[in-house]
């Protein structure tokens, strides 16, 4: 006697909410000014490529990477000042960290608390691994809700936050003392994501040892090194050690270990690229608060958020000009008519202000 096994289908056997989501979209941006991503628009020094091309050339693909990375780790210990009785992980990116802090403390129930509109990787990572995800508006010019956090954390008893510190995308950085009462109330981890700390003018790493529950995490993708996707995650060594124990083996390869430990060596370079975008960032600053109908918000980032009308279609006239930037408009309700571009270079810049001005003209 024969049976007819029925068809398996994706319908069939996936969880309801992996079926709901929607792929994190990259669009393509060949031959395109790229303001998209928030990369660092700057290569490295020739002799610093020579030295790094020597390095890959020589390096032994054939074997595993170092499982622990001892000397990239070292490296980054050292020009993150980390203090004693602190250790780091490496991850894939933060986004691998983010998925591993949320597989560690997804319990049946659990709560993954952050604020919104920020990283939208933290809403869809609590989806991916299971945890009810609670997100807390921010206020109307994107400051963080002191008591209506509070109250969530009190309400929710949340086993894991996030504070992107500078926020993304709005780019602010949230008051310190604000910070610090939520890390304070809250029951579980807060992890404050520091992805554009070199942007900035503060960081919650020198407070590690001050707080039980506090972990930093970083990337060193805006700084200059996105095709070696590397993220870190600072803090006691009581609670890395633990996490340890998720992070898949050899996460790190051969040459996003030699590259980036050799660039650390040079960590001044990638420091002082840093800050001629953040003077760069100034002058688009002042050249959108310049054109009329353009509403743009301070930023500690390598990024500027604005704000404009008929954003979707100045999205649209700007890649018609060959300008990539990223179009937040209709993806919260906070962000309507939102649009977000990177910092470039100088002629990048310009080139981005006069198409912009050209396409409102235009719909004008």
């Amino acid at each position: 006697m024969s049976s007819v096994r029925s068809l398996v289908t994706p319908e069939k056997l996936l969880r309801p909410e992996v079926l709901a989501l929607h792929a994190y979209h990259v669009p393509p941006a060949g031959g395109m000014i790229k303001l998209d991503a928030m990369e660092n628009p700057y290569l490295l020094p020739q002799t610093l490529r020579d030295e790094i091309a020597r390095l890959v050339a020589d390096a032994e693909i054939n074997r595993y990477p170092d499982a622990a990375a001892r000397e990239l780790k070292a490296a980054i210990c050292k020009v993150t000042n980390l203090l004693p009785g602190m250790d780091i992980l490496l991850g894939n990116g933060s986004d691998e960290i983010i998925q591993l802090l949320a597989l560690a403390v997804a319990k049946p129930g659990a709560v993954l608390l952050s604020v919104e509109p920020s990283f939208v990787m933290y809403r869809m990572i609590a989806t991916f691994t299971g945890m009810r995800y609670v997100g807390v508006p921010l206020t109307e010019d994107f400051s963080l809700d002191l008591q209506a956090t509070l109250d969530a954390i009190k309400r929710e008893q949340p086993a894991l936050v996030f504070l992107a510190y500078p926020n993304n995308p709005t780019g602010n950085l949230f008051d310190a003392a604000a910070v610090r009462q939520i890390i304070q109330a809250a029951p579980g981890l807060v992890v404050v994501d520091e992805a554009y700390y070199a942007f900035a003018s503060d960081s919650f790493i020198p407070h590690l040892p001050d707080y039980d529950n506090l972990l930093v995490m970083r990337t060193f993708s805006k700084l200059g090194m996105a095709g070696l996707r590397l993220g870190f995650l600072a803090g006691s060594a009581a609670w890395l050690s633990q996490l340890e124990k998720l992070r898949l083996p050899y996460n790190v390869g051969v040459l996003p270990q030699l590259v980036a430990t050799r660039l650390l060596e040079h960590h001044d370079v990638l420091l002082a690229q840093a800050e001629d975008i953040k003077l760069e960032r100034a002058g688009l600053l002042a050249a959108l608060d310049e054109i009329s109908g353009v509403r743009a918000y301070p930023s500690a980032a390598n990024f500027i958020l604005f704000r404009v009308a008929k954003a979707t279609r100045i999205f649209e006239g700007l890649k018609q000009r060959g300008v990539l930037i990223k179009n937040l408009d209709g993806g919260h309700t906070a962000l309507t008519d939102c649009l977000r571009v990177t910092v470039g270079t100088p002629a990048e810049n310009q080139k981005f202000i006069a198409a912009l001005q050209d396409v409102i003209n235009q719909l004008a």
